[in-house]
């Protein structure tokens, strides 16, 4: 399987390429860092790819509180703690559910060290540890898409529409791969004129614009989408949908965030079994400051050598037929692959997340 037009493959190329490039057709400025995920959204809508625009002080700041996301119930007391010691009934505003929970997270967040708790009598006081930043620009959400037929136009174009109706992102995209023809052939399938869309070369990797996107109205109602017409070309009934408050598009869109900081885009490995002897991480291209562990440039990117390609991540599990554990003997020889090779896959994608997000 060609790992360029294989989407998982495409797809793992384009957050490589994003990490180096972004935003496209421009300069890379001072002003804002990247961060790039994947496979992550909303309950109703998930997208291939999500890139946080960050602004650079505020992403060091955001590296106070760990690795690790918060949730929002973590978002909830973080966010609201005072600067002095305070009980925590006073200090909160009501979470709109049982506060219980809210004593859950407390001691959640001091477990974790990102909130200073104490007793006084009976009562939990809190105070702060640092003010949680404003630390997210930009959401934008890229759909990979290496061969667009008119098929798959027309179900992605639906999911478009209800990112634009939506606009809990601020810009999205189509990545697909490029013709070579004069104009896209992606640009005449009914697609959303607020789309942008991305010629993009996975070999390379390079990108060209092929149309520029609008950005979407993230600060102002949403519309959500719960019913089309299914009645024909002729069916002019109306469909059903819901306003989204800008509120609750702000709360979804730092959920969001969070979990973005959390996993980054190579946690393609938690998914997949490193732990099979036919797994391989290997080199492929250029832009990784280290290859699979061995110091040559190049963007670690699965294998399997029982299938000889690169393998998916549907395909790479306990239940595929040439499933391997690693013998005990690779686990104890020491550097470095001190636990065995799968455990040296995860430490170099885990470090390599690690140095994209300042100050961790």
């Amino acid at each position: 399987m060609d790992p360029h037009t294989a989407e998982f493959g495409f797809e793992l190329r384009v957050c490589r390429w994003a990490e180096m490039a972004w935003p496209p057709g421009e300069p890379a400025g001072d002003d804002s860092e990247i961060i790039v995920a994947r496979q992550l959204g909303t309950k109703g809508r998930r997208w291939d790819t999500i890139v946080l625009e960050c602004d650079p002080e505020g992403l060091r700041r955001r590296a106070n509180f760990g690795p690790d996301r918060l949730d929002g119930d973590l978002r909830h007391v973080v966010r609201n703690a005072p600067a002095e010691w305070t009980y925590y009934r006073d200090a909160l505003p009501h979470p709109g559910y049982p506060w219980r929970y809210v004593r859950e997270a407390i001691h959640r967040a001091d477990d974790r060290g990102i909130l200073e708790t104490r007793k006084s009598g009976n009562r939990i006081e809190i105070r702060r540890k640092w003010p949680y930043p404003d630390w997210v620009d930009r959401i934008v959400a890229i759909e990979n898409k290496p061969d667009l037929d008119a098929s798959a136009a027309r179900a992605l174009g639906s999911q478009l529409e209800y990112d634009v109706a939506v606009g809990l992102a601020d810009e999205v995209w189509v990545a697909t791969r490029p013709t070579g023809e004069r104009v896209e052939p992606v640009l005449f399938e009914d697609l959303p004129v607020e789309a942008g869309i991305l010629a993009f070369d996975p070999a390379a990797p390079t990108a060209e614009v092929a149309w520029y996107p609008r950005s979407l109205a993230v600060d102002e109602p949403g519309t959500r989408i719960l019913e089309r017409p299914d009645g024909g070309a002729r069916d002019d009934s109306a469909a059903r949908f819901e306003y989204v408050e800008p509120e609750a598009k702000a709360e979804k869109r730092l959920a969001i965030a969070e979990r973005a900081y959390e996993r980054g885009w190579r946690s393609f490995v938690d998914t997949m079994r490193p732990d099979c002897r036919h797994f391989q991480l290997r080199a492929d291209g250029v832009g990784d400051a280290e290859a699979a562990g061995s110091g040559t440039a190049g963007q670690a990117l699965p294998y399997c050598a029982a299938k000889g390609c690169a393998q998916t991540a549907a395909e790479c599990a306990g239940t595929c037929p040439d499933f391997e554990p690693e013998p005990p003997a690779w686990r104890t020889r020491g550097w470095p692959i001190e636990g065995g090779p799968g455990t040296r896959y995860k430490e170099i994608l885990d470090r390599r997340r690690r140095r994209r997000r300042s100050g961790l």
